[in-house]
């Protein structure tokens, strides 16, 4: 069993469990939009980025306007370099870069090729905090860029709350809502579909590849500027496999059936 992208402490929102084979599907769900909303309060840099930490700089708030955080936002959508907190789940020298943070070593985490697709502004109250609505790729740290947007403002900022939205298809249920299982074709909606044969599916446990044949658009689609999607192979309803999209599939992924 394990996460399907690890919330920072602060946080809340939607996480996803991975069970038994499902956990191989990990690395799968960085190629989708993930949407936070959060809450920024200016003025004040923590060394976490949030409101757990200790504040380590200040800056001057009365030049924030509408206008300015507007035009930040947008000079940061796209893909860019962004380093990652020191208090992050980055790996740094074989070590998870938060457990050397909080030992009270100084950490260097080297900077990531990061997407944000879209960052917008929900409202204000100026110059003390904001809100903002934003959908990234994965490895994308939100505090990251508030901290980026004070910095660069010379305003200072860290985020006051976090809170995990949806990740691709998949919205944040209520508090009291059910948990959802998912499962077979449920999975990795974003990808495109081939539904394989008995005879297919011995081919692909021969560890040969499988004609293209009729693979069906993905149920669900990525938005533009998101990598292209795999081809899933599905057997009699479930995934066992994955592969790009080819004449000929071949798996980057072999699965017994989830």
């Amino acid at each position: 069993m394990c996460h399907g992208g690890a919330l920072d402490p602060f946080a809340e929102g939607l996480l996803l469990i991975l069970v038994g084979e499902a956990t191989k599907l990990f690395e799968f769900l960085h190629a989708v939009p993930k949407v936070y909303e959060a809450e920024v309060v200016w003025g004040a840099e923590t060394d976490t980025l949030d409101p757990l930490g200790s504040v380590v700089a200040t800056g001057d708030t009365s030049a924030l306007n509408e206008s300015r955080l507007d035009d930040e936002m947008k000079s940061l959508t796209g893909w860019t370099a962004q380093v990652p907190p020191a208090t992050s789940n980055k790996r740094v020298g074989g070590e998870r870069a938060y457990v050397r943070a909080h030992r009270g070593e100084s950490v260097e985490v080297p900077p990531s090729r990061v997407l944000l697709h879209e960052g917008a502004w929900v409202r204000h109250e100026l110059p003390w905090r904001s809100w903002m609505r934003v959908s990234v790729g994965g490895g994308f740290y939100v505090r990251s860029l508030a901290r980026d947007l004070g910095r660069t403002l010379g305003a200072t900022a860290h985020l006051a709350t976090l809170r995990r939205v949806s990740i691709g298809p998949w919205i944040d249920p209520a508090p009291d809502a059910p948990m959802m299982r998912l499962q077979g074709e449920a999975l990795l909606p974003w990808c495109l579909t081939r539904r394989l044969r008995d005879e297919e599916r011995s081919l692909l446990e021969a560890g040969s590849p499988v004609p293209r044949g009729d693979v069906r658009p993905a149920p669900w689609s990525l938005p533009e500027g998101f990598p292209a999607p795999l081809v899933r192979l599905i057997h009699q309803g479930r995934i066992v496999g994955l592969a790009p999209d080819a004449p000929e599939l071949v798996p980057v992924l072999r699965l017994r059936g989830v």
